[in-house]
């Protein structure tokens, strides 16, 4: 007995430096090949609307993400300090990096600037929720032009990058930060209020969402407006009637121009099916100012890209600049596209050259010659101790097509794996 118990630590030995913490995973095999087809497919949709790639630093300074700035709460951040006790995040949200950025090198610019990235976001949700903490992003940034072209073109290149990842059933909610903003206001509430009723409305609790509004001293035209948010979706004539006939106040009225002209010029795009004009859609994001558009499909309930107009946040670094943005959440995108098995069943791929140690130069010749035509492939020293057999089972292992065995210098004798 203590014998099977020691060998039971010795084996035991490092186990436990296998687990990965809670909220990040590993991505390893055809889903690792699969996600970064998915990320190449995507970034290409940007670059062919003449975006340049940028690379921020995964972490920055906490001021860059702080509640002024309108990311995620503090809590939510990876913080650690530097040397000097500088207080670090890891970051939640690439926007406002990138909105230092461009503060930073294109100050004097004021013709559009376009910029897209891949990177990872840290998020440190609660564990019970069962979120990724680290998840992927594809997005795009476009500075200097508070157009309803850009509100439109950007929602358009978060269609078309949907489309070209696979995706075949989505349907992208659009709305305007300015609306609720300006019934808020109108109405007189006080901040706490506000955000109470936001943090309502955008999960979409909206009995709960009734009794604060019963609480509250609210003119009955404005709870009319507030009640009938989840009705407010769809046919945007209806819903503007519906909505000018019970305020005058400008930022509502001006969200409401605005997003007839976006859905307009998306109608020339031949997007429209893809689109449905949402009233009651609100972002956790405060820095928002403009239109804002989420996309889901079924079978996930967390939106699958985000993005909106945020034109006061690179103010905040020293530049006054109208900014629009997207972002495609890739762990989400590849999770609708296996649940709809939209991915090719396929293997991994390539060649694997087995070879004597005798004959290591002629070996060595063969893969560079076939590299060259952009052949994959694996070179793999064949031992005397091992049967031909057993890399035959390897190659299977390892998702390869074919397994080259170079007997002689005249033999090459090529297997095809199934």
């Amino acid at each position: 007995m203590e014998q099977e118990i020691m060998y039971f630590r010795e084996n035991a030995k490092g186990q436990e430096l296998l687990h990965t913490p809670g909220g990040v995973r590993d991505i390893y095999g055809m889903e690792c090949a699969r996600k970064l087809k998915v990320e190449k497919e995507v970034h290409g949709v940007m670059e062919s609307y003449g975006f340049h790639d940028i690379e921020t630093p995964a972490f920055e300074y906490f001021d860059i993400f702080s509640k002024e700035r309108g990311t995620v709460h503090s809590k939510e951040m990876f913080k650690f300090f530097d040397r000097g006790n500088n207080t670090l995040v890891l970051r939640p949200d690439v926007t406002p990096s990138i909105a230092r950025c461009v503060a930073k090198y294109h100050r004097e610019e004021q013709l559009p600037i376009r910029l897209c990235y891949t990177g990872n976001t840290f998020v440190n949700t609660s564990p019970y929720k069962g979120k990724l903490q680290e998840v992927t992003q594809v997005g795009a940034e476009l500075f200097n032009d508070d157009t309803s072209d850009a509100d439109a073109e950007m929602v358009a290149i978060m269609i078309e990058s949907l489309l070209k990842s696979g995706l075949k059933e989505f349907q992208l909610e659009v709305g305007h930060a300015g609306f609720f903003r300006g019934l808020a206001e109108e109405a007189g509430f006080e901040d706490y209020e506000t955000e109470e009723l936001r943090r309502l409305i955008e999960s979409k609790n909206f009995f709960g969402a009734e009794e604060l509004l019963d609480s509250l001293t609210v003119a009955g035209p404005l709870k009319e407006i507030f009640l009938k948010l989840p009705e407010l979706q769809g046919d945007l004539k209806e819903c503007t009637a519906f909505i000018q006939e019970r305020t005058e106040n400008k930022q509502v009225l001006a969200a409401l121009e605005r997003l007839m002209k976006v859905e307009s010029i998306l109608g020339l795009y031949g997007f429209l099916d893809y689109v449905t004009i949402d009233f009651s859609m609100l972002s956790q994001y405060s820095y928002y100012t403009g239109v804002i558009f989420k996309a889901y499909t079924y079978g996930s309930g967390e939106a699958l890209a985000t993005g909106g107009r945020y034109d006061g946040l690179v103010k905040q670094f020293g530049m006054d600049a109208p900014a629009i943005g997207l972002a495609i959440v890739v762990d989400q995108l590849m999770l609708a596209l296996s649940r709809q098995k939209l991915f090719v069943e396929e293997k991994l791929g390539g060649t694997i050259l087995l070879y004597p140690q005798a004959l290591r130069k002629e070996a060595l010749e063969l893969a560079e010659k076939r590299r060259k035509t952009g052949e994959r492939i694996q070179m793999l020293r064949k031992s005397s101790r091992r049967p031909f057999e057993e890399y035959k089972e390897y190659a299977k292992r390892m998702e390869a097509d074919v397994l080259l065995y170079l007997e002689t210098e005249e033999k090459l004798t090529a297997v095809e794996i199934d």
